[in-house]
């Protein structure tokens, strides 16, 4: 919705997602997240590292360089939070991978859709009860999408010149003018050349 709006705007932007925004990803994110097989938390650390690599390199900064704006729906602050405060790995660890699957390219914006987890959770359970299929994460505990989001709030709080607080528990309507609004504020009108 907010690139639509930023199309209309005059803007040239591109919309992907991680896991899954290559042809390599929509594979790697199949294997991620639509088994059933346990997977090793190692395992599930290198393999988003891997879909992030390819998205990097053959989608993102090619964008990039073609002077579009970038919209990811997740990036490294993901595995920071899912793989370092959900999955236990070291802040070392999670930096190293992530500098390795990104070469150092960070966005120059983040938004954070927050959400308190038990509205969290009940948005999920609607979903799925709505035929939406679950995915391997769909069945995390409460407890690990608490160190989620306690770790994206703190990544916020340390990273305020990049990262905005969305609050998400509003209708559709309302989040979108939120991050909207933030986005606009942000890139400014568009400049003709």
């Amino acid at each position: 919705m907010i690139a639509n709006d930023l199309r209309v705007d005059g803007f040239d932007v591109l919309t992907t997602c991680e896991p899954g925004g290559t042809p390599l990803g929509r594979r790697l994110r199949a294997t991620l997240l639509e088994t059933e097989e346990n997977v090793a938390p190692m395992a599930e650390l290198l393999l988003f590292a891997a879909d992030r690599a390819q998205h990097v390199n053959f989608l993102v900064k090619p964008a990039l360089a073609e002077g579009k704006i970038v919209i990811s729906d997740r990036y490294a602050d993901a595995t920071v939070a899912y793989q370092g405060a959900g999955r236990g790995f070291s802040p070392a660890t999670i930096k190293q991978v992530v500098k390795l699957a990104t070469g150092g390219l960070k966005p120059d914006l983040t938004l954070f859709f927050d959400l308190p987890i038990e509205k969290s959770l009940m948005r999920t359970s609607s979903r799925n009860d709505a035929g939406e299929q679950k995915n391997r994460m769909d069945f995390e505990t409460a407890d690990f999408y608490a160190r989620v989001r306690e770790c994206y709030l703190e990544i916020a709080q340390k990273d305020s010149k990049r990262f905005r607080i969305i609050d998400a528990a509003g209708s559709i309507a309302e989040v979108h003018q939120s991050a909207l609004a933030v986005l606009r504020e942000f890139i400014g009108p568009k400049v003709s050349a």
